[in-house]
């Protein structure tokens, strides 16, 4: 095996399932490689499997069945001290007793570092998250950003090649949970670590991932980067949790390759690209994306398809406008558009036309 290759199966799940009690099978037979220096983000609702899936490369769980790699070594019985993985929870897991000091010190103490070789790989991972001179402080005199930073420090002070995050930023305000995203992504590009991140916030995932595996009901549903999964979702659950989403009932009145022609359920006819789909008269769920519609005549792409909308209700939020529309018996259609000068405005009980490009409409399994 060349280096390369060791590099792209850097961490490996072979066949991994897990049950409870031999029963209920919370992972089912997971497949999934992670190259080495990779931002990868497990994404799901509660109840997925995403975080059992971190666990059990943790070592903090064991794989019912199957096999996990670390750098080519099975390491389903190597315990968790031993797998050199650092680790930041949700809540910090900081010890309240100990200075920021302490607390970054300890892992080093633990794998038998003098007490010099200490000192300065402490004050190393300080300047990196950009928290010198806090060493004597301890974790209630920091604020939730700080004590967020230390425990990231404490995971990267021994230089670990692989770092896990489970829900790291759940607990902080939507501004600094954002700016810690920034952070986070700046500093995984400047260590080159791997990262595997567990979160069930999609625009954390969107904004931080090189790729995203995106789970439900124990499997990886799509796993790609955040354009292709945000572009091109391969089933409707993907398409429902990734970003809003306009989801049109109907079946396949044609089929010729990836075009499809799709009637809805109030009879109309659109066309949409088959993704997931396989014969004439097959129910589907239409998913478009609520940016790329458009009610301005001047603005539609050649070829858009158009439909009669009704104005249900316009919300202001501030960059862009949200209109909320009746379109083909359905009342929760979703149109955005930008805030520009000049903007037409829109009012409730309008009729209008609205259209997208075929390509924009993917024609997926049934909701």
């Amino acid at each position: 095996m060349t280096t390369g290759s060791r590099d792209a199966d850097f961490v490996v799940f072979d066949h991994v399932q897990k049950s409870y009690d031999g029963q209920v099978l919370v992972v089912k037979d997971l497949n999934l490689t992670i190259a080495r220096g990779e931002f990868l983000t497990m994404l799901g609702p509660s109840g997925s499997g995403k975080t059992t899936c971190l666990m059990m490369l943790a070592g903090f769980e064991t794989a019912t069945h199957g096999e996990i790699r670390l750098g080519g070594r099975n390491i389903n019985q190597v315990p968790p001290h031993k797998r050199g993985i650092g680790m930041v929870f949700q809540n910090y897991a900081l010890f309240p007793h100990m200075t920021v000091g302490e607390n970054l010190s300890f892992p080093l103490e633990v794998r038998g570092l003098s007490r010099s070789d200490r000192a300065e790989r402490v004050r190393r991972a300080l300047d990196m998250v950009q928290m010198a001179g806090f060493e004597t402080r301890r974790p209630a005199q920091l604020s939730g950003g700080q004590q967020q930073r230390i425990a990231l420090a404490r995971a990267l002070v021994f230089d670990p090649e692989l770092v896990l995050m489970d829900e790291p930023l759940g607990a902080l305000d939507k501004q600094l949970r954002e700016h810690m995203q920034f952070e986070i992504k700046a500093l995984h590009e400047r260590l080159g670590i791997t990262v595997v991140y567990v979160t069930h916030d999609q625009s954390e995932a969107l904004t931080m991932s090189d790729r995203i595996a995106v789970f439900n009901d124990g499997r990886i549903q799509q796993l790609a980067t955040p354009s292709e999964l945000y572009e091109r979702p391969q089933n409707s659950f993907v398409a429902s949790f990734i970003g809003e989403n306009n989801a049109l009932g109907g079946t396949i009145a044609s089929l010729d390759g990836d075009k499809a022609t799709v009637r809805l359920s109030n009879g109309e006819i659109i066309d949409a690209t088959a993704v997931n789909i396989r014969e004439v008269g097959q129910p589907t769920t239409v998913s478009i994306r609520p940016e790329r519609v458009e009610f301005k005549p001047g603005m539609m792409a050649e070829g858009a398809h158009t439909i009669d909308a009704e104005v249900a209700d316009v919300i202001y939020m501030g960059d862009i406008l949200r209109a909320r529309l009746k379109v083909a018996g359905q009342e929760d259609f979703v149109m955005k558009f930008r805030n520009t000068l000049g903007q037409t405005k829109l009012s409730a009980g309008e009729h209008i036309r609205v259209g997208w490009h075929p390509q924009d409409a993917r024609a997926l399994d049934p909701v």
